[in-house]
């Protein structure tokens, strides 16, 4: 596993794919943080982030799946899947090794956020009049959402030989994990029940964790998505023995 964590992190790195991300990611964020007026703190006048929480999900939804639309798609369009399969590696070995690399550049893209926050901190009256325990809550929630994402995108590269099918199939997996169930709650079908389907989506644990406690169900429900994300990705890769 470790192997194929570091060979993948190799091939992003030694590609435009990872500082493309994180770029785009950067400069996303930063128009809405400090330049737009609709959204900046700058005419907000409150030393809060919420503007990188609130948007974070959309950058992520759209970035993560064309950073994991390669991971599987592009080795069976190679004929290189085959060769790995055949090395003395276990499906959870390859399967974990390409996930963690893509958490490892989630992660990436979102440490120079931390600037971010420097800036945020020192710039409210008085200095360090922000809620550091919302905000470090938040950063954890927004890692787990994009380790969510990956663990989607990761499955829908998975089922296609084609990294466009793969991307398409990862954007509307994650929105509809992160959003659908709000939408399905909406509908008049459900009467007094609807609110018990809130709880089935991703945005509702996503929020709860922006309050500033880590609560671990809300942990628990990220871990189970991904672990379900996952657990279907391996049975694809173990449909080859079938």
């Amino acid at each position: 596993m470790l192997t194929i964590f570091q060979k993948e992190i190799a091939v992003f790195l030694n590609s435009l794919i990872a500082y493309l991300v994180i770029l785009v990611f950067l400069t996303f964020i930063g128009l809405f943080m400090w330049v737009l007026p609709e959204s900046s703190i700058l005419d907000y006048g409150y030393a809060e982030m919420d503007t990188l929480f609130s948007y974070g999900p959309l950058a992520f939804l759209l970035l993560i799946p064309a950073i994991t639309m390669r991971s599987f798609a592009e080795e069976k369009k190679d004929g290189t899947i085959e060769l790995l399969l055949t090395k003395p590696i276990s499906d959870w070995s390859l399967l974990l090794g390409k996930y963690l690399s893509a958490c490892a550049l989630v992660a990436f893209a979102l440490i120079p956020t931390i600037l971010y926050y420097i800036s945020v901190y020192k710039l409210g009256k008085p200095v360090g009049n922000i809620d550091s325990a919302a905000v470090s809550s938040s950063y954890i929630g927004l890692f787990l959402l994009g380790c969510v994402y990956t663990s989607a995108g990761i499955f829908a590269s998975s089922v296609s030989t084609n990294q466009i099918v793969s991307f398409i199939v990862a954007l509307l997996l994650c929105y509809l994990i992160y959003n659908g169930f709000n939408h399905l709650a909406s509908l008049d079908l459900w009467e007094g029940s609807a609110v018990s389907l809130l709880p089935l989506g991703l945005d509702y644990h996503y929020n709860a964790l922006s309050k500033g406690v880590v609560d671990s169900r809300n942990v628990f429900y990220f871990l189970t998505v991904i672990g379900i994300m996952l657990l279907s990705t391996k049975i694809i890769l173990g449909s080859r023995k079938w």
